[in-house]
């Protein structure tokens, strides 16, 4: 391999490593290969089985009417590619196509482009999907030197997405629950902390809810822990189910029987309906005594800019309302009697839990 190529797969490598996000790690894949061959666009797409469709990730370079960065749902059948599906990682292979070939001759024309060149990207021994980079109308058709090359950036590009597939095994343990499957407490916190900074700086809208399983103890002292478990597991799902109906929420469970929900880009009113049926709903499961739940948002009443803390304050407050009173519904900090009570609880002075900074504990509150 020259100098140049090492030099192309060098910064490939390089690109890869510094994307975070899928979006990102197929972008620099795709643009390090156009790059690389000299091609004027370029796509990564994954094998998406359940369907027999390969999805297009991202398109790169030079873009013609009809085709997006990072399109929603361009799809092709797998089936008129068996190269991709019969791919092996023993013995990796490219393939040219032709604006005067058969099978992609036709899309090549209409997009103005003179040959393709396609390398499947082989993960962990499987198929996983394909790289392509395609040339203009009347640029030098791809040579086997090139396409043989064009297979080492694809055996490059499985190399770099295994790595993000493992950093995003490793982050998805760090942000998430393992006995319901939500986000923990530190997803909370990161979420949090970027819609404070939105709401600050766009006032997009921000609603925190809390919620606390009643009765859980009693669970775990007469049916044992594996019962309060499924009470947990049934409530979690409750509250994704909840969550589902704002695009973008936050459904978590920050430790033992306590439950979050961030919601950005709604009315709290919005909330306090679905949060209203959420209460509803696990009133009506078979363990347990219910959910108390407490809602702080951005909207008029709260007092100052909020701060991820003092959502939690209120939040935690309104919470603590909901449970006192018994309410069967949701109680909003700075709406009616509760919600009023909620706000000043929340701006008394506090008493923290050793070795707990962040979680308030009200006085008086078992």
């Amino acid at each position: 391999m020259d100098a140049s190529r090492v030099r192309a797969v060098a910064a490939l490598v390089a690109a890869m490593a510094g994307a975070v996000r899928l979006p990102e790690v197929a972008r620099a894949a795709a643009e390090g290969a156009r790059t690389a061959l000299g091609g004027s666009f370029a796509a990564l797409s994954v094998w998406e089985r359940e369907r027999g469709r390969l999805r297009v990730l991202v398109n790169t370079g030079r873009l013609v009417a009809g085709e997006e960065e990072f399109p929603a749902d361009e799809s092709y059948a797998v089936r008129d590619f068996p190269e991709i599906a019969l791919a092996s990682p023993h013995e990796p292979r490219a393939w040219v196509e032709r604006a005067d070939g058969p099978r992609r001759g036709a899309a090549l024309r209409r997009q103005g482009r003179g040959c393709c060149v396609a390398a499947p990207v082989v993960l962990a021994d499987r198929a996983w999907g394909e790289l392509y980079v395609a040339r203009d109308a009347g640029a030098a058709v791809f040579t086997p030197d090139e396409a043989e090359f064009a297979a080492v950036l694809a055996s490059v590009t499985a190399t770099g997405l295994a790595q993000y597939e493992r950093l995003e095994r490793v982050r998805r343990l760090a942000f998430t629950d393992p006995l319901t499957g939500l986000g923990n407490r530190r997803a909370v916190d990161e979420r949090l902390a970027e819609a404070v900074a939105a709401h600050r700086s766009g006032g997009e809208p921000l609603t925190l809810v809390v919620c606390d399983v009643n009765g859980l103890k009693k669970v775990n002292d007469t049916y044992g822990h594996a019962a309060g478990d499924r009470l947990l597991e049934r409530f979690g799902r409750l509250l994704s189910l909840c969550a589902a109906a704002f695009p973008g929420a936050l459904a978590a469970r920050l430790g033992g029987d306590e439950f979050a929900l961030v919601v950005t880009g709604h009315p709290d009113t919005e909330v306090e309906a679905a949060v209203d049926g959420l209460c509803r709903g696990a009133a009506g499961l078979a363990l347990g005594e219910g959910v108390a739940c407490g809602i702080a948002g951005t909207g008029e009443g709260v007092g100052p800019p909020p701060t991820a803390r003092r959502l939690f304050r209120l939040a935690d407050a309104a919470q603590y309302r909901a449970k006192a009173t018994h309410a069967p519904g949701p109680v909003v900090a700075g709406r009616g009697a509760e919600g009023r009570a909620a706000l000043r609880m929340a701006d008394a002075p506090a008493v923290y839990a050793p070795g707990e900074p962040e979680r308030r504990r009200f006085r008086g509150r078992e």
